[in-house]
């Protein structure tokens, strides 16, 4: 059996979600879960330590029945900078803050504003819906600078422009939650376990 078939019915098994597997120099073999989304609820649910612990002991298990080789597992839950993969995932963290990379430059799209070679760009994901009714995605953003901390604003200051970038699914190379932590105090959805991790 193939080493994602393994990790995925045994994660899905203790009913979390399979996030990702990477295996990395040194024989390491990275393995996210994350809670399935359930859109009814009114806090996520989060993964525990109780759940890092429990897949770890059943990989462990199996993967020597299957005589993967691996000289270290480590289980965890995704962290701050989440990757992005499925409809699914698009959907559970619309009105976000993401960085998205794309496969080739799209700059002509985002109303001539952008340069024409850019391919990363972080903004709030949000869904739209065309003339002819099919959902898609885009990220919303201003390049106007941060005011700095005590910076007054004057509010006769036009503000930047802000601009747009419609991208499918198949476009991006790679698109992860921005990791921006906010020290003012966290907020219940963004609450999450992050960086647990069992050996």
């Amino acid at each position: 059996m193939a080493l994602q078939d393994i990790v995925e019915q045994i994660v899905t098994g203790f009913g979390l979600e399979l996030v990702d597997i990477e295996r990395s120099a040194g024989g390491l073999l990275r393995v996210t879960i994350d809670v399935p989304w359930n859109p009814q609820a009114a806090v996520p649910e989060l993964v525990t330590v109780e759940d890092c612990e429990k897949v770890t002991r059943q990989l462990q298990f199996s993967l020597e029945v299957e005589a993967i080789e691996y000289r270290r597992l480590e289980v965890s839950s995704p962290g701050i900078d989440r990757p992005l993969r499925t409809p699914q995932d698009f959907e559970r963290f619309t009105g976000e803050v993401i960085d998205v990379t794309l496969k080739a430059p799209m700059g002509e799209q985002a109303a001539g504003q952008v340069r024409a070679n850019r391919k990363k760009f972080r903004g709030t994901l949000e869904k739209v819906v065309d003339a002819q009714g099919v959902a898609g995605w885009q990220i919303v953003w201003s390049d106007a600078p941060p005011p700095k901390p005590g910076q007054r604003v004057s509010k006769k200051r036009a503000p930047a422009p802000v601009q747009a970038l419609g991208f499918t699914l198949d476009e991006l190379r790679e698109a992860r939650l921005a990791p921006l932590v906010n020290f003012k105090g966290r907020q219940a959805a963004a609450g999450a376990l992050d960086g647990v991790t069992q050996e």
